[in-house]
């Protein structure tokens, strides 16, 4: 029925245009940021309802307190060695980071994406996972693959584009696929890996295996309708996947208000589709490994996917094209409230007489001189821009499982006219 009221006495209406809290130049506060008390959360049993913890999707799960003991019934209860283990992943995960970053300011690259500040995302989450899991990462969990041992050389060929690159220079250096490691090949289309895993763990589940598959997207990949396709498919079909979303607070340029973190919580996408959800704390490596364990084991028990998010911050540009400085204020990576994920695990390990500055300090030039070691192999094969790597005819392979027949005319043309000419195509510079 239309309204008695004339449109002249109505307002006029207006849009809602997000803006960040704090701008360059601007002085940060944090205080809005809600951080309850470590170990407050309770854990419900894995094979509970999804709808009857519903108040997980708002708090923050979190085990490492002030006093950086393990506290709550989140605590994984983790061995001493099992904590080293996870720690000197991390510091070998920022070694990697700082040297990949360097070599692109230097030119040996063209491009780098470090994860200062998230890396307890993916390598607390790689150690709590089965190493057959499908990983699909996005592209700031390299952190997946150090966890799981792989080798720097073949991370670092892949990012150098060349001869020992197993991607024969077809993706963009720190886009990683490594079928051996459990790791699905990255794409710079956000969010296509959503609906990837979530298929994955659908046929895994329909051939009555038991692996499972975890995902990761940033939050502003959460405005994609990939993930919003794939959390339909993983709440109807209870596909064992866990979907893991990364508010580190900013995509490339725009904080994360225009995803819809102004009107709740990302982990609250879960409650929608009626699917389990957890928000944790994504800084505290214990509370990382209990929520991927958790979701693990419900994925594994036939009860369903979980979405978490994990609430962290990035403390770097978003990639070596972007300059942070140009969109926030300088003082938010120090003033961020959560902390450095590395110096949190090494504070608990130090407080509970399992570690000490002296051997943190070893292990820091012991990692350093790993991944420099590692580069210098690994720049036997080339770097980026000196010479063309692989044979040109490369170019066609492992692009199609059968070349099309206007490929194999073009491939054919050009091996033609490199014999006419007597040029070889597939020189080194």
């Amino acid at each position: 029925m239309a309204s008695d009221i004339p449109r002249a006495n109505l307002r006029p209406l207006s849009l809602h245009v997000p803006e960040p809290k704090f701008r360059p130049g601007d002085e940060v506060d944090f205080a809005a940021v809600d951080v309850p008390s470590a170990g407050a959360q309770r854990r419900p049993d894995t094979a509970d309802a999804a709808s009857s913890f519903t108040d997980l999707s708002y708090t923050l799960v979190r085990v490492l307190d002030e006093d950086n003991q393990a506290v709550g019934p989140w605590n994984p209860r983790l061995s001493p060695d099992m904590l080293r283990k996870m720690l000197r992943s991390m510091a070998l995960l920022r070694a990697f980071d700082e040297r990949m970053f360097r070599a692109q300011r230097q030119g040996k690259t063209s491009f780098y994406m470090k994860s200062l500040g998230e890396e307890a995302v993916s390598v607390a989450a790689a150690l709590a996972l089965d190493y057959e899991d499908m990983c699909f990462p996005s592209y700031r969990q390299q952190g997946l693959l150090i966890a799981r041992g792989w080798s720097l050389v073949d991370m670092m060929n892949q990012i150098y584009s060349n001869k020992g690159d197993r991607l024969q220079g077809k993706q963009l250096p720190i886009m990683y696929s490594v079928k051996e490691a459990g790791f699905f090949s990255i794409s710079g289309n956000l969010a296509t890996q959503y609906p990837q895993a979530v298929g994955w763990a659908m046929a895994s589940a329909a051939q009555g295996d038991t692996r499972i598959s975890a995902v990761w997207c940033g939050e502003g990949s959460t405005a994609e309708g990939d993930f919003h396709s794939a959390c339909t498919f993983a709440s109807v079909y209870r596909a064992p996947v866990i979907m893991n979303v990364v508010n580190n607070q900013w995509a490339i340029s725009s904080f994360s208000g225009f995803a819809g973190a102004e009107a709740t919580t990302f982990a609250a996408r879960a409650v929608g589709y009626g699917i389990a959800g957890l928000r944790i704390d994504g800084n505290d490596a214990l509370a990382v490994y209990a929520a991927t364990q958790w979701a693990a084991e419900r994925a594994r028990t036939n009860q369903g996917p979980t979405l978490i998010e994990h609430f962290t911050y990035r403390a770097e540009g978003h990639s070596t094209s972007d300059d942070p400085g140009q969109y926030r204020s300088a003082g938010e990576p120090n003033a961020w409230p959560l902390g450095d994920p590395v110096k949190r695990l090494k504070d608990h390990l130090i407080a509970i007489g399992e570690w000490d500055e002296e051997r943190h300090a070893a292990q820091d030039k012991e990692v350093a001189d790993e991944v420099k070691a590692a580069q210098k192999e690994a720049e036997k094969n080339g770097i980026l821009g000196h010479g063309l790597h692989q044979p040109l005819d490369t170019l066609f392979d492992g692009v199609f499982e059968e070349m099309p027949w206007h490929l194999k005319e073009q491939r054919q043309q050009m091996l033609d006219e490199e014999t006419a000419s007597g040029r070889p195509w597939d020189r080194k510079a």
